[in-house]
């Protein structure tokens, strides 16, 4: 799953994060000059040590809401991967501001600087949280949008619109991909790694945000990356939509139990109430993969696989991990 098609030079913003990271180590790893961007705001620089050593990388720290800099920095490139975004959905109400800005208008300058370059082929980071709260599931691309519940899933969808535009008026080639929560190396906030700086703190109690009954499915960072690669090579469309997730789920309560049985911990839970965590935290997210499953891909690890991975992860680089007691 490493080719890469046509992709020669490749522009990833959002660079320095999660995700970015690992994908340009792995097109690094293909052969592929890559140009990073990061404004290294939520992204992290030692994530880009690898890639720093080889000759095909070069790093330009910017920001999506320079236009004219990211113009600059995009040029002599011929496919973008747009992951930079504001990804704090929980606290989205707090600074409603920021989803336009980040994520919205920040993918118009990605695409306006796209079409100053004359690079027609663009791979996005959607969210699967653009569903909202569906009445179907597995949901599937085709799922009819219900009204949406989080500022992050709907600037994200304002996203997506604006790159099929740019498809139909300036002949862009998009790939489009909605994904769950990624898990995996590098992770830098999400359930896991609340849970475990929880039990930092505290190895006796825990609180967990809402009833601990949202469902909710996960994928491993490495079969993210996997699937969209594979997308890229084989999908022909002007506009290619796909669903990334597994075909399992798990709940809170579930996932916090592999977190605490592998660090030998029995704490008591304190539940805030509720289905839901915050507003905008849909009850149940699971994904239909089958459209990707047709190309033949699949996770390589399950969710809870995918879970202890991430919190193996945790305990190298956060030294006070060394107070749990690790089972495995």
């Amino acid at each position: 799953m490493e080719e890469t098609g046509s992709m020669q030079r490749i522009f990833v913003t959002g660079a320095a994060g999660f995700i970015g990271s690992n994908l340009v180590d792995r097109l690094l790893a293909a052969g592929k000059s890559v140009v990073g961007w990061d404004n290294l705001s939520t992204g992290r620089e030692e994530f880009l040590e690898s890639a720093r050593t080889a000759r095909q990388f070069s790093f330009v720290r910017g920001d999506n809401a320079d236009a004219s800099a990211l113009r600059q920095a995009m040029r002599g490139c011929d496919f973008v991967f747009h992951l930079a975004a504001n990804a704090d959905v929980r606290f989205g109400t707090r600074h409603p501001s920021k989803d336009l800005e980040q994520n919205t208008v920040a993918t118009f300058n990605v695409l306006e600087a796209m079409r100053a370059n004359n690079i027609k082929r663009v791979a996005f980071s959607s969210t699967g949280s653009i569903y909202g709260e569906p009445q179907v599931f597995p949901t599937p691309e085709t799922c009819p949008f219900p009204i949406q519940t989080s500022l992050y899933g709907a600037s994200k969808l304002a996203g997506e619109g604006l790159i099929e535009a740019y498809c139909a008026g300036f002949a862009f080639q998009a790939y489009i991909f909605r994904f769950v929560s990624i898990l995996g190396e590098r992770y830098t906030h999400g359930h896991v790694f609340d849970f475990y700086h929880k039990l930092l703190g505290n190895p006796h109690q825990i609180e967990v945000l809402g009833n601990g009954k949202q469902c909710k499915s996960y994928v491993y960072v490495q079969d993210c990356i996997d699937a969209m690669l594979l997308v890229i090579e084989r999908a022909e469309g002007a506009v290619n939509v796909y669903n990334l997730g597994t075909q399992e789920h798990c709940t809170v309560d579930e996932s916090l139990g592999w977190i605490c049985t592998y660090l030998g911990l029995k704490p008591q839970r304190f539940y805030t109430g509720g289905e839901r965590g915050w507003v905008g935290d849909s009850p149940f997210i699971f994904l239909d993969t089958t459209k990707v499953r047709s190309l033949g891909w699949k996770p390589k690890l399950t969710i809870q696989e995918a879970v202890l991975r991430t919190l193996r992860y945790l305990q190298a680089h956060f030294p006070a991990g060394a107070k749990l007691r690790a089972s495995a």
